[in-house]
């Protein structure tokens, strides 16, 4: 593996491709995933305190989303100044370790949930008294806990900046040190690579079993196989292919000792790929939670429920005000007789 790198080699890379469509894909996922979190955690907490262990895990996962869509104005800002970071390096580090804190917090909650929603379906009345609030809550910690800890190391002890910060970046550990090779390979086979083979089996095994029971309609069932193929594909569609651009990178930092060539290549593709990821905290609200029939009808019942309060409130305030009414107009109509 190239060990030559000491900091001071520095690539020229072109930051100004793609400058507005990543603005405007961040901006959109601000807009749309902010408020589709909320109600996600909102619709969460009642659940959460009737026991509910899916809905903890549908908490936390808005949570860490919230948590990083909070950084997004930072990163609108970074990538419409030509990916140069004009506040502190502080900022740069907090704002970086929150994105790829949610990132790989996202993927295994992602793989918790379909795990439990597997053993739901392969085990009901055994998962019904095995599956505990309070596990639910211990693993979402341990998910949390185990996340921090990997990544304090790679971004605290290898330096977020390149060389000498000559220009300006942020997490833009170009050329590639080596502990960052390494994690990257990490990152590739433990933090992509094994969720997906755990989202692949246990989704396979709910189709399956969904599929030759006796007791669904023909609608459930083809429900069902459009979530599961859903499911594998926007997983596929926001991690893969940055995942997929940091093996190439790590692979390439291992062949050669001179990589600037590449990094030219393929920076853009990998910052397009980046922002890619960020779609993810916007579609979990609506896969999990919308596409849920209960929780559509939980959610409409809400909506009908304000209706119907403002509408009560709206006649409640129209009966007592109507005594009061005709004294206004009658008071009105000596002032407008003498106008």
């Amino acid at each position: 593996m190239n060990s030559n790198y000491s900091g001071e080699e520095t690539c020229n890379i072109t930051y100004n491709d793609w400058a507005t469509p990543l603005a405007t894909v961040y901006s959109l996922v601000l807009v749309f995933g902010v408020p589709a979190n909320i109600v996600t955690l909102l619709l969460s907490i009642p659940k959460i305190w009737r026991k509910n262990v899916l809905s903890v895990y549908l908490f936390t996962l808005s949570l860490s989303d919230l948590l990083y869509m909070g950084t997004i104005p930072q990163w609108i800002s970074y990538v419409r100044n030509n990916n140069r970071w004009t506040q502190s390096e502080i900022a740069c580090q907090l704002t970086g370790f929150i994105f790829f804190n949610n990132l790989y917090i996202s993927i295994l909650l992602l793989c918790c949930i379909s795990v439990d929603r597997c053993l739901v379906v392969l085990h009901p009345i055994e998962a019904q008294w095995r599956r505990r609030r309070m596990t639910a809550m211990m693993v979402c910690v341990g998910v949390w806990f185990l996340v921090m800890v990997t990544h304090l190391p790679v971004f605290f002890l290898s330096g977020v900046k390149n060389g000498k910060a000559k220009n300006d970046s942020c997490f833009e550990t170009i050329p590639m040190p080596r502990l960052v090779a390494i994690f990257n390979y990490a990152r590739f086979c433990v933090g992509f690579c094994a969720p997906l083979l755990i989202l692949a089996i246990t989704n396979l095994l709910i189709f399956r079993r969904i599929r030759d029971s006796p007791c669904l309609s023909l609608r459930e069932k083809t429900k069902v196989k459009y979530l599961t193929i859903a499911v594998i594909l926007i997983f596929l569609g926001c991690f893969a292919p940055y995942h997929i651009v940091l093996l190439s990178r790590a692979i390439v930092f291992s062949l050669y000792k001179e990589t600037c060539w590449f990094e030219q290549k393929i920076y853009t593709f990998s910052t397009l790929f980046l922002c890619f990821c960020t779609l993810n905290s916007a579609i979990n609200p609506i896969l999990y939670m919308f596409s849920c029939e209960s929780v559509r009808q939980e959610l409409r019942r809400d909506i009908q429920s304000i209706r119907n309060w403002r509408r009560s409130r709206s006649e409640s305030c129209t009966l007592r005000n109507g005594q009061t009414s005709g004294t206004s107009e009658y008071r009105m109509e000596p002032i407008i007789s003498e106008n």
